[in-house]
């Protein structure tokens, strides 16, 4: 391990870092990873802050910290994101899993049959990340999962995270529900983040960075949200629900679609900030 005969200590590093503007958690993580120490050690930069850092992790740091001075992502950096518990890695081929998506995995938990008698059946679409599939998966091991996404490169990064954390999906490539196989049996659940911003949204500029097939769907931002309104319904069980991530101010529009197709029950679940962020409804009953 190389030292600079000026090789700042830890402390110092963290400290010139925010003196460029970088938030204290981004400096600590990305000092971490340049370390090679697991994003979750923060207490461990504490207890080495007098040690020096290598001149060969001081190059890379700076380059990490300029590209995240530019706006990319951490998780892009670092090629990691927390999420329901699991670490999942992320490229920019997928999104970036974001805390607001717990919310859907907890009421498709809630929501989910639990008896013993059959196994129940959930279907992702537009898995990305995997992070959904996954935390499913990981939360309630009987469930059979399903997963799907148009981008075969996104559905390599949910297969590689799902081998690595060796959790067992179903997955298919494909638009939405026409990525299943012919004759696939009807879900219990489905459940979906798809892109919900409108095409020339101001916001959009802010999430360059991410994939933009992922992000935008029309001049509404709800094209594919009505896709998956009106095609899941064939897909569901009789009493199955469908569960849906929406923007923060379409959660009214979204409820709508869902009575216009027929589904009851239908409501929304706010996120931690309060703002209703998931949509769904429930098929009827025969």
């Amino acid at each position: 391990m190389m030292l600079a005969p000026d090789s700042p200590t830890l402390a110092q590093t963290l400290a010139n870092l925010q003196k460029r503007g970088l938030d204290r958690l981004d400096a600590q993580l990305l000092l971490l990873h340049v370390l090679s120490i697991p994003i979750t050690q923060r207490g461990w930069l504490l207890a080495h802050d007098t040690d020096l850092l290598p001149a060969a992790s001081a190059d890379r740091l700076q380059a990490l910290a300029q590209r995240r001075l530019a706006g990319e992502p951490l998780a892009y950096l670092t090629g990691s994101k927390a999420f329901y518990g699991l670490d999942l890695r992320v490229t920019p081929d997928v999104l970036v899993p974001r805390p607001d998506t717990e919310t859907l995995v907890d009421w498709a938990l809630e929501v989910l049959p639990t008896t013993a008698i059959a196994t129940a059946r959930v279907l992702d679409l537009g898995t990305g990340s995997g992070a959904i599939a996954l935390a499913l998966k990981a939360s309630r091991p009987t469930l059979d999962v399903w997963a799907t996404d148009l981008s075969p490169a996104a559905l390599a990064v949910a297969q590689a995270n799902a081998q690595r954390l060796q959790l067992e999906v179903c997955f298919n490539q494909g638009p939405w529900l026409d990525a299943l196989p012919a004759g696939t049996s009807p879900f219990d659940g489905i459940v979906s983040n798809p892109p919900y911003i409108a095409d020339h949204d101001p916001h959009l500029a802010a999430l360059r960075y991410e994939p933009d097939q992922a992000l935008t769907s029309g001049s509404d931002g709800l094209d594919d949200i009505r896709r998956i309104i009106t095609t899941a319904p064939v897909h569901l069980k009789p009493g199955g629900w469908l569960l849906l991530e929406h923007g923060y101010d379409q959660a009214e529009a979204v409820r709508d679609l869902l009575e216009q197709n027929g589904f009851t029950h239908v409501q929304s679940r706010r996120d931690l900030a309060g703002i209703e962020r998931c949509s769904g409804g429930q098929k009827p009953s025969a």
